[in-house]
Order: structure tokens, then C-alpha cells, then sequence
């Protein structure tokens, strides 16, 4: 009797411990990609720029993350003109098509830098630096297991830039690694 009893009891712990067992464990909340693009930019101070960018990005589960983004823009000519934004701030996103499609929306705060024409011939280019707010929405898509191609638009308000304010609109495209 006693044996029939050590033998049930190991059978029910065996299926405790294979119940524990079939939990999810290739699936992970956390997740990084880190990339860069080309930009351009719509200002109000001086028409269209054009330009590069860096971006990060780290999900802390299914929906919610962060991002952190750099853009640096030059106007045109050999005006020096050149818009440098460095910003992070919440997002979130969506998965579709077994998570080769994500549609974002973001939410960011950061500091930006403007670099105005000299006013004297090859004299100084005075640059002066304003907090900014920005909001954006974008769409990630996964082309390798490791390799995500982005689509981004943001729009930027930079508070005390003589006289109003200035609210460029930027549109980004780029690639992403996804560490694994």
C-alpha cells in the first residue's frame, strides 16, 4: 500500500513540474533595436533640409517602450544652416502579420539646436539650443529576423525660438538591427 501511495505522489508532482514546464519560454518581453536613416526636414525658418538621423528603441513589454532619436538636417546652399534635435520619450506600438508589421505613435522630449547664417562674410555661425516637445507616428516592418526597415513622421514645437516658436515636420526612413 505504501509503495502505490509513493507512486501516486510522484506522479502528481511529475505533472505539477511538466505543468511548470509548458510555459511560453521563446517568447520575451524585452526588446532593443538600434539604427539610423536619412531625414528630411520641412522648417519653418528656411524651406526644406535634409539629413541624417540615430535611433534606438527598447520595448518593455507587448505595446510600451522607449525611444530615443538624433537628427541633425542642413538647409541648402552655403548658408549653415543646420537643425541638430536629441530626444527621447514614450511610444507606443501594435503587432500585425505575426509581427512583421508595427504601426507606432510617440511622444518625445528633448533639446535642439540651431545653427543660424553668419551675418558677416565667413564670420561666426552663432547656434543657439531650445527645449523641444514632438509627437510622431511611424511603421516598423521586419524584412530579416534581425533587420527591421522604418518609415517615420514627426512633428516638433521648439518653445522660445524667436519669434513664435518653430515646428519643423520631419520624415524619416532608415533600418534598424534587433538584437536577439
Amino acid at each position: 500500500m505504501l509503495k502505490k501511495i509513493a507512486i501516486i505522489a510522484c506522479l502528481l508532482c511529475g505533472t505539477v513540474a511538466l505543468h511548470a514546464q509548458a510555459t511560453a519560454t521563446a517568447s520575451r518581453s524585452r526588446d532593443l533595436k538600434i539604427g539610423g536613416g536619412f531625414t528630411m526636414a520641412n522648417a519653418d525658418y528656411s524651406g526644406r533640409y535634409q539629413g541624417g538621423m540615430a535611433f534606438f528603441t527598447y520595448d518593455f513589454n507587448y505595446h510600451v517602450g522607449i525611444e530615443g532619436n538624433f537628427h541633425f538636417v542642413k538647409g541648402g546652399g552655403n548658408a549653415g544652416l543646420y537643425e541638430k534635435t536629441y530626444e527621447i520619450g514614450g511610444r507606443y506600438f501594435w503587432n500585425f502579420r505575426d509581427n512583421k508589421l508595427s504601426p507606432y505613435v510617440k511622444g518625445m522630449y528633448g533639446r535642439g539646436v540651431f545653427n543660424f547664417p553668419a551675418y558677416v562674410p565667413n564670420g561666426p555661425h552663432p547656434n543657439l539650443a531650445y527645449n523641444l516637445m514632438a509627437g510622431g507616428v511611424g511603421l516598423d516592418y521586419k524584412a530579416l529576423p534581425y533587420l527591421y526597415v522604418r518609415g517615420d513622421f514627426e512633428y516638433q514645437h521648439w518653445f522660445g525660438f524667436p519669434p513664435n516658436g518653430l515646428t519643423p515636420t520631419l520624415f524619416s526612413v532608415g533600418v534598424a538591427y534587433h538584437f536577439r
